[in-house]
Order: structure tokens, then sequence, then C-alpha cells
């Protein structure tokens, strides 16, 4: 659990301190939009009170706290899968991104009323209208990851077709 904590832990703060730089460092909360390579990478300001990409938007409290409540009932079922069933060492750290983007989101909805987004990446000729964050990109990566590297928990042998020691009755 040790490696869960501390991956959780770096990617919770890389996410709030890249939030912290845009937002008041570099002031993109009044700016609204910086290009920095564009038209590939562009920090643009929005303030998400949905879930991923804006979907489910909502101004009112009690689903801002809906919200924050999905994501720790979240948090905590990921805690209590990698307890019961540890994954080795890449699903862990892929469980603590997963955690510690998710309560980067709680923190920013807590302080905010929304999340803080400003990523926003375009290629090709197609303008991209959504924003991210550093805790949606490891939200994703953990997900994925438990998906890829899962628990270690073997099958129990109690599914009546282990043969491995039977001894036939009538064997010569």
């Amino acid at each position: 659990m040790k490696l869960v904590f501390w991956a959780g832990f770096w990617t919770f703060l890389l996410d709030q301190a890249t939030k912290w730089l845009v937002v008041h460092v570099l002031n993109l909360r009044t700016l609204g939009e910086i290009d920095v390579l564009p038209p590939l990478l562009n920090f643009r300001m929005a303030w998400n009170r949905g879930v991923n990409f804006g979907l489910f938007q909502g101004d009112s409290d009690a689903g801002r706290w809906l919200l924050i409540g999905i994501a720790v009932a979240i948090v905590l079922f990921v805690l209590v899968w990698i307890w019961r069933d540890p994954p080795a060492k890449w699903g862990k750290i892929a469980a603590g991104m997963l955690i510690g983007g998710a309560l980067g989101n709680v923190v920013d909805r807590v302080l905010y009323g929304a999340v803080a987004d400003f990523l926003n990446m375009s290629c090709c000729g197609i303008e991209n209208p959504f924003a991210f964050n550093v805790a949606d990109i490891a939200i994703f990566a953990g997900a994925l990851g438990l998906v890829l590297f899962p628990g270690t928990r073997k099958p129990s042998g109690k599914s009546g077709n282990d043969t491995g020691n039977t001894r036939r009755k009538n064997a010569p």
C-alpha cells in the first residue's frame, strides 16, 4: 500500500501544482487562453461543473456535493479492492494515479465549486473544444492500468474441474 500512497501523493501534488500555476501565477482565470505550442497545445480555462468533458453540467450545490461523494466513494472502492486483491507494482502505481487524480478534482470542487481544466490539444485542422487537466489524465491512465495490471488473486480450485490429484477407482 506504500506504493499506492506515494503514486497517489505525487499525482495529487502535480495536479494541484499545475492548477495553481496556471490559474493563479499565469492568471489564466482572467486571460482565458494562452497559446503554448499552437495549435497542438494551448491553455484554455474551463471550469468543469460536470464530469469528464463537461458532461452532466450542473451549477447546483447539490450536484457538486453529489459528484464529490461519488469521487470519494470511487477512491474508497479502489482502496478496498487493491487491499483485498493486491496488484503487482504497475497495478499499485495505476491505483495511486487514479486515487490522486480523483482527490485532486475533489479539492477543486471544494475550493472553487468546479474542476479547473486548462489543457487543450488540437491537431490537423480539427479544433478540440474540450479542456482537461493532469488529474483527468491520471484518472484515465490509472483506470486503464488497473485493467491491464489486475490483482494477483488465484482461483480457489473449487470449480469441479480440478483433476490434478484424483485417483481412478479401478486403476490397475
